[in-house]
């Protein structure tokens, strides 16, 4: 990540804003990318006091595309936003896979599967999703940025939190939805060795200047001897445009904050990819938004231990290989914020029932995930099989993945689809 986006404790700025107090449990989510603000979105909706602490000073713009396919797209009519997220998106018309020259090699495009294709008709840079999930939650939910959870202590009745600011607050529940290096998953349960697999593979993603002829198609090349790609993505600046670089990598050694040490290791993994690779490579230095890291899977047993739950990244990534990141996220906080409020907020049986209905259609996905990884592994003598994508078999698990999953109507579960409540917006603490 980008050096600013850690937080100098001197200089933190908070921005909060409630509504009308409710008589519902207090919620505290870690997180303010997608996966909790979609969350905040429904704990409000289901009566639920929600306080969101992102440890970056504000929002974070650009990033990866992202997209939603099948039951996602459903949660996001429910949440009313089919709208909002239609008018954000990148506006792809689809794919071209190209050779060394630019020749065009297959071609995939958005309306491809009723739009649940390589590329989804819903196709948005996940700072854009971020900020009209925010947009939708801020009137009504707590938003602390330039902050974090230091300490936490759980006991029958709830949850103790120590802020990195020095603020102690008692919360009902505590959800972490701080991605794949999840903070919260390490302080409660355990060391990210545990649980993070490797795919074998790094992605690098940063907005370069659109002087490449780019006009809503997205071009990808990939190197098959050595298992290296480059992609230059259109997004809505249409002055701008998102290079993406993969490369096949056994092992992973820089740290995920380290940008400096990141752009090195890109150039070394990159050197001699052809196409238009070294004039992508030329705009690294002068990029506002790099990012690399490894890709990877959470694998865990659990999501939840007694008050404190996971969601998206932190509980399950199935890493960028599977496309459905989003997806998972969205749907993760429909179902985990009904089954707690069915289960009256009781986080024994809304923990349980949440994990129940998710682990398959998770499970799915990673599989997904890992498969797409094996079809870039580097050749050789040792290598497994490439996947046969177009076997019947993997579309039935494509199906799995996309739709294989139920989203309960919650009859008889509070739902307020507009919460009241004016903006309040302070440099206090919490």
């Amino acid at each position: 990540m980008e050096d600013a986006m850690s937080v100098d404790d001197s200089e933190q700025e908070h921005t909060i804003r409630t509504g009308t107090r409710v008589s519902g449990p207090r919620v505290l989510v870690a997180g303010a990318s997608i996966a909790g603000p979609a969350l905040a979105h429904w704990l409000r909706r289901r009566g639920a006091e929600v306080t969101v602490v992102e440890r970056a000073p504000k929002l974070r713009p650009g990033g990866q595309a992202v997209d939603a396919r099948g039951v996602a797209k459903e949660v996001i009519g429910r949440m009313g936003l089919d709208a909002a997220v239609r008018a954000a998106c990148t506006g792809t018309a689809g794919a071209h896979t190209v050779d060394a020259d630019g020749q065009v090699l297959e071609t995939f495009r958005a309306d491809d599967d009723g739009g649940d294709g390589f590329i989804a008709d819903i196709e948005i840079l996940r700072g854009d999703l971020s900020q009209v999930l925010y947009d939708d939650t801020r009137d009504g939910v707590e938003y602390v940025f330039g902050d974090r959870i230091a300490e936490l202590a759980q006991d029958a009745d709830g949850v103790d939190v120590v802020f990195a600011g020095g603020n102690r607050r008692r919360f009902d529940l505590v959800v972490g939805a701080d991605g794949l290096h999840s903070e919260l998953r390490a302080m409660v349960f355990g060391p990210h060795e545990r649980f993070l697999r490797h795919l074998g593979h790094v992605l690098a993603f940063y907005s370069v200047p659109n002087e490449f002829g780019l006009d809503r198609w997205l071009l990808e090349y990939q190197d098959q001897e050595s298992g290296r790609s480059a992609l230059l993505r259109p997004i809505q600046d249409a002055t701008r445009a998102m290079a993406m670089f993969y490369a096949a990598s056994a092992d992973f050694d820089v740290d995920h904050r380290d940008v400096a040490a990141q752009k090195v290791l890109l150039r070394e993994r990159m050197a001699g990819l052809g196409w238009l690779a070294p004039d992508i490579l030329a705009r690294l230095d002068d990029t506002p938004d790099f990012y690399l890291d490894q890709v990877a899977q959470v694998v865990m047993d659990r999501w939840s231990s007694g008050r404190v739950g996971l969601l998206g990244d932190a509980a399950f990534s199935s890493s960028p290989m599977s496309g459905q990141g989003t997806g998972l996220a969205l749907v993760g906080a429909y179902l985990l914020a009904g089954e707690l409020a069915a289960a009256g907020w009781d986080p024994d049986a809304g923990f349980a029932r949440y994990e129940a209905r998710m682990r398959s259609f998770v499970e799915a996905n990673q599989e997904i995930g890992r498969l797409n990884a094996r079809s870039r592994d580097v050749p050789g003598p040792d290598a497994e099989p490439r996947p046969d994508f177009a076997s019947e078999w993997f579309t039935e698990l494509v199906g799995r993945a996309i739709n294989g999953v139920e989203l309960p109507d919650y009859t008889g579960v509070p739902d307020s689809a507009a919460p009241a409540g004016s903006p309040i917006t302070s440099s206090a603490k919490p």
